[in-house]
Order: C-alpha cells, then structure tokens, then sequence
C-alpha cells in the first residue's frame, strides 16, 4: 500500500501521487514552467510549490525548505514580539498624559 502525500498551503491541503517518479516529475515540470511566469497562466509561484513537492522525495531540498521555515518562523516570531511591545509602550505613553 503507498502512502498517501500531501502538501498543506494554509488551510488547503493537495493530494499528491504515490509514485515518486511522478512526484519529482511534476515537482521539475513546476520549476521549469515556472521560469516562464511573464506568461499568462504560468507564474513565478510554480518554481517555490516544484521545490516543496520535490522536498517530499530530495532530501537537499528538504534541508533548504525546512532552513525557510525556520526562518520564516523566527521573523514572524520577531515581528509579533515588537508589535507588542510596541502597543505596550503606547500604552504606557496614554496613561502618563
């Protein structure tokens, strides 16, 4: 029995095949389409989703795509912790006048 694959963007969830082969080859067909993004339809968000399907078979891949995710964890992280103490510090600037 193959195991089931799929890829979660936000609140949507792809089903993907169960067969590698065809999964790094519509991973390599995203990336390649989407080097022709200045076209109608096609559009650079094909290179980044070829990248995350091939990350669930190429493990390079997976490395960088995790390295992302890491990072993109830590700036929105980063970025909450100083809108709070942002809204603390005009809060405490409201109560002083």
């Amino acid at each position: 029995m193959t195991r089931k694959h799929t890829i979660r963007l936000g609140k949507y969830r792809l089903q993907l095949p169960g067969s590698r082969p065809v999964r790094v080859l519509i991973g390599i067909l995203l990336i390649l389409c989407g080097f022709l993004g200045f076209l109608p339809i096609l559009g650079f968000w094909m290179v980044p989703m070829g990248l995350v399907v091939l990350s669930i078979d190429l493990p390079f891949v997976r490395r960088g795509r995790r390295k992302v995710e890491v990072w993109w964890g830590k700036r929105k992280a980063r970025k909450a912790a100083q809108k709070a103490a942002n809204a603390r510090w005009a809060k405490e600037a409201d109560k002083e006048k």
